[in-house]
Protein backbone atom coordinates (compact mmCIF):
# COMPACT_ATOMS: atom_id res chain seq x y z
CA UNK A 1 0.00 0.00 0.00
CA UNK A 2 1.07 3.09 -0.52
CA UNK A 3 2.41 5.13 2.63
CA UNK A 4 2.64 8.85 3.62
CA UNK A 5 4.79 9.70 7.01
CA UNK A 6 3.14 13.24 8.17
CA UNK A 7 4.80 14.68 11.14
CA UNK A 8 3.28 15.12 14.63
CA UNK A 9 1.76 17.88 14.00
CA UNK A 10 0.13 17.36 10.88
CA UNK A 11 -1.33 14.54 12.68
CA UNK A 12 -2.69 16.42 15.05
CA UNK A 13 -4.15 19.20 13.16
CA UNK A 14 -6.02 16.28 10.97
CA UNK A 15 -7.47 14.70 14.22
CA UNK A 16 -9.24 18.11 14.84
CA UNK A 17 -10.52 18.30 10.82
CA UNK A 18 -11.76 15.29 11.83
CA UNK A 19 -13.45 17.00 15.31
CA UNK A 20 -11.38 15.17 17.86
CA UNK A 21 -10.15 17.27 20.63
CA UNK A 22 -5.84 16.70 21.01
CA UNK A 23 -5.27 16.44 24.34
CA UNK A 24 -7.48 17.96 27.22
CA UNK A 25 -10.41 16.49 28.97
CA UNK A 26 -12.84 15.46 25.78
CA UNK A 27 -10.39 13.91 24.32
CA UNK A 28 -9.74 12.01 28.18
CA UNK A 29 -13.82 11.10 27.64
CA UNK A 30 -13.92 9.34 24.16
CA UNK A 31 -10.94 7.30 25.27
CA UNK A 32 -12.71 6.24 28.21
CA UNK A 33 -15.78 5.66 26.36
CA UNK A 34 -13.86 3.75 23.87
CA UNK A 35 -12.33 1.22 26.57
CA UNK A 36 -15.25 -0.92 26.81
CA UNK A 37 -15.45 -1.26 22.78
CA UNK A 38 -12.03 -2.34 22.64
CA UNK A 39 -12.15 -5.18 25.67
CA UNK A 40 -15.30 -6.55 23.15
CA UNK A 41 -13.48 -6.45 20.44
CA UNK A 42 -10.40 -8.01 21.76
CA UNK A 43 -12.18 -10.31 24.21
CA UNK A 44 -14.27 -11.60 21.08
CA UNK A 45 -11.35 -11.82 18.74
CA UNK A 46 -13.21 -9.53 16.13
CA UNK A 47 -10.58 -8.51 13.06
CA UNK A 48 -12.83 -6.49 10.77
CA UNK A 49 -16.12 -4.45 11.89
CA UNK A 50 -18.51 -2.15 10.50
CA UNK A 51 -20.20 0.33 11.67
CA UNK A 52 -23.58 1.18 10.23
CA UNK A 53 -25.40 4.79 10.64
CA UNK A 54 -28.56 5.28 12.07
CA UNK A 55 -29.38 8.40 9.88
CA UNK A 56 -27.16 10.58 7.50
CA UNK A 57 -26.44 13.13 10.62
CA UNK A 58 -24.09 10.49 12.41
CA UNK A 59 -20.57 11.26 12.52
CA UNK A 60 -19.37 8.00 12.17
CA UNK A 61 -15.24 8.56 11.13
CA UNK A 62 -14.23 10.29 14.12
CA UNK A 63 -15.86 7.93 16.35
CA UNK A 64 -13.79 5.37 14.42
CA UNK A 65 -10.78 7.05 14.61
CA UNK A 66 -10.95 7.60 18.34
CA UNK A 67 -11.43 3.60 18.91
CA UNK A 68 -8.44 2.92 16.36
CA UNK A 69 -5.80 4.95 18.27
CA UNK A 70 -7.69 3.35 21.36
CA UNK A 71 -7.01 -0.32 19.98
CA UNK A 72 -3.54 0.57 18.80
CA UNK A 73 -2.35 1.87 22.26
CA UNK A 74 -4.56 -1.02 23.77
CA UNK A 75 -2.64 -3.99 21.21
CA UNK A 76 0.48 -1.72 20.16
CA UNK A 77 -0.66 -3.13 16.73
CA UNK A 78 -1.63 -1.68 13.43
CA UNK A 79 -5.02 -1.16 13.05
CA UNK A 80 -6.78 0.43 9.65
CA UNK A 81 -10.28 2.79 9.32
CA UNK A 82 -11.44 2.00 6.02
CA UNK A 83 -13.66 4.87 4.64
CA UNK A 84 -15.68 2.79 2.55
CA UNK A 85 -18.20 5.18 0.73
CA UNK A 86 -16.51 5.59 -2.74
CA UNK A 87 -19.21 7.14 -3.44
CA UNK A 88 -19.30 10.15 -1.23
CA UNK A 89 -15.81 9.89 0.32
CA UNK A 90 -15.94 11.06 4.32
CA UNK A 91 -12.22 11.64 3.87
CA UNK A 92 -11.81 13.46 0.58
CA UNK A 93 -9.41 15.59 2.49
CA UNK A 94 -6.81 13.36 3.89
CA UNK A 95 -6.49 11.27 -0.02
CA UNK A 96 -6.73 14.07 -2.21
CA UNK A 97 -4.50 14.16 -5.18
CA UNK A 98 -2.73 11.04 -2.89
CA UNK A 99 -2.01 7.99 -5.43
CA UNK A 100 -3.95 4.74 -5.11
CA UNK A 101 -2.78 1.54 -3.51
CA UNK A 102 -2.43 0.35 -7.03
CA UNK A 103 -4.20 0.40 -10.55
CA UNK A 104 -7.15 -1.80 -9.10
CA UNK A 105 -7.50 0.32 -6.01
CA UNK A 106 -9.98 3.28 -5.39
CA UNK A 107 -8.11 3.71 -2.19
CA UNK A 108 -5.22 5.34 -0.53
CA UNK A 109 -3.65 4.49 2.73
CA UNK A 110 -2.82 7.52 4.87
CA UNK A 111 -0.57 6.24 8.54
CA UNK A 112 -1.85 8.71 11.42
CA UNK A 113 0.23 8.47 14.33
CA UNK A 114 2.53 5.15 12.96
CA UNK A 115 -0.01 2.55 13.61
CA UNK A 116 -3.50 3.78 12.43
CA UNK A 117 -3.86 3.67 9.05
CA UNK A 118 -6.62 5.72 7.27
CA UNK A 119 -8.02 3.95 4.09
CA UNK A 120 -9.96 6.40 1.89
CA UNK A 121 -10.62 7.06 -1.94
CA UNK A 122 -9.38 10.45 -2.99
CA UNK A 123 -12.31 11.16 -4.86
CA UNK A 124 -15.86 9.70 -5.81
CA UNK A 125 -16.31 6.36 -7.65
CA UNK A 126 -18.82 4.84 -9.59
CA UNK A 127 -21.71 3.30 -7.54
CA UNK A 128 -21.07 -0.24 -8.55
CA UNK A 129 -17.63 -0.11 -7.11
CA UNK A 130 -18.81 -0.21 -3.67
CA UNK A 131 -18.49 -3.36 -2.70
CA UNK A 132 -16.34 -5.33 -4.70
CA UNK A 133 -13.69 -2.38 -3.70
CA UNK A 134 -14.20 -2.83 -0.30
CA UNK A 135 -14.04 -6.91 -0.49
CA UNK A 136 -11.04 -6.64 -2.20
CA UNK A 137 -9.33 -4.08 0.14
CA UNK A 138 -10.53 -6.29 3.52
CA UNK A 139 -8.47 -9.47 1.33
CA UNK A 140 -5.58 -7.53 0.98
CA UNK A 141 -5.09 -5.69 4.61
CA UNK A 142 -5.72 -9.17 6.40
CA UNK A 143 -2.02 -9.90 6.60
CA UNK A 144 -1.52 -6.03 7.66
CA UNK A 145 -3.97 -5.18 10.34
CA UNK A 146 -4.79 -6.82 13.43
CA UNK A 147 -8.05 -4.89 13.56
CA UNK A 148 -10.07 -3.18 10.65
CA UNK A 149 -13.17 -0.66 11.28
CA UNK A 150 -15.08 0.17 8.72
CA UNK A 151 -17.79 2.94 7.95
CA UNK A 152 -20.33 1.72 6.37
CA UNK A 153 -21.95 5.06 5.58
CA UNK A 154 -23.84 5.51 2.29
CA UNK A 155 -24.07 1.83 1.77
CA UNK A 156 -27.92 1.05 1.17
CA UNK A 157 -28.85 -0.38 3.98
CA UNK A 158 -30.77 -3.85 2.20
CA UNK A 159 -28.73 -5.77 -0.45
CA UNK A 160 -24.86 -3.64 0.29
CA UNK A 161 -25.04 -3.82 3.86
CA UNK A 162 -25.76 -7.70 3.47
CA UNK A 163 -22.95 -8.55 1.22
CA UNK A 164 -20.43 -6.20 3.10
CA UNK A 165 -21.61 -7.78 6.31
CA UNK A 166 -20.39 -10.96 4.98
CA UNK A 167 -16.50 -9.85 4.76
CA UNK A 168 -16.92 -8.86 8.41
CA UNK A 169 -16.44 -10.71 11.95
CA UNK A 170 -19.03 -8.13 13.30
CA UNK A 171 -21.59 -4.96 12.45
CA UNK A 172 -22.34 -2.42 15.08
CA UNK A 173 -25.28 0.37 14.97
CA UNK A 174 -23.93 3.95 15.43
CA UNK A 175 -26.44 6.72 16.74
CA UNK A 176 -26.76 9.90 18.38
CA UNK A 177 -27.44 10.49 21.99
CA UNK A 178 -30.18 12.11 22.87
CA UNK A 179 -31.64 12.34 19.28
CA UNK A 180 -31.91 8.98 17.76
CA UNK A 181 -35.25 7.38 18.79
CA UNK A 182 -34.80 3.94 20.67
CA UNK A 183 -37.50 2.13 18.19
CA UNK A 184 -35.57 3.43 15.29
CA UNK A 185 -32.67 1.30 16.84
CA UNK A 186 -34.86 -1.35 17.51
CA UNK A 187 -35.77 -1.41 14.20
CA UNK A 188 -32.41 -1.38 12.44
CA UNK A 189 -30.99 -3.81 14.82
CA UNK A 190 -33.34 -6.30 13.53
CA UNK A 191 -32.19 -5.76 9.79
CA UNK A 192 -28.65 -6.78 11.13
CA UNK A 193 -27.13 -9.75 10.47
CA UNK A 194 -28.19 -12.82 13.06
CA UNK A 195 -25.27 -13.59 15.15
CA UNK A 196 -23.03 -10.87 14.27
CA UNK A 197 -24.68 -8.16 15.74
CA UNK A 198 -22.15 -6.53 17.73
CA UNK A 199 -24.84 -3.71 19.24
CA UNK A 200 -25.38 -0.06 19.50
CA UNK A 201 -22.90 2.65 20.34
CA UNK A 202 -23.86 6.18 20.94
CA UNK A 203 -21.91 9.59 20.15
CA UNK A 204 -22.20 13.29 20.49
Amino acid sequence: MTESSPTAGSDDELLTALGIEVGGARHGELAAACAPVVRRIRGDGLRVIGFVPSDDQVAVLPLLVQLGLALCEATGNTVAVVDANVRYPGLPGVAHDSPTNHDASVYSTRWLRGSLALISPPHAERAGEVVPQLARVLLEGAELFAHVLVDLTGFELLGEHATAAACMDAVALVGRAHQTHEADLVGLAELMPKGRFLGVLLVG
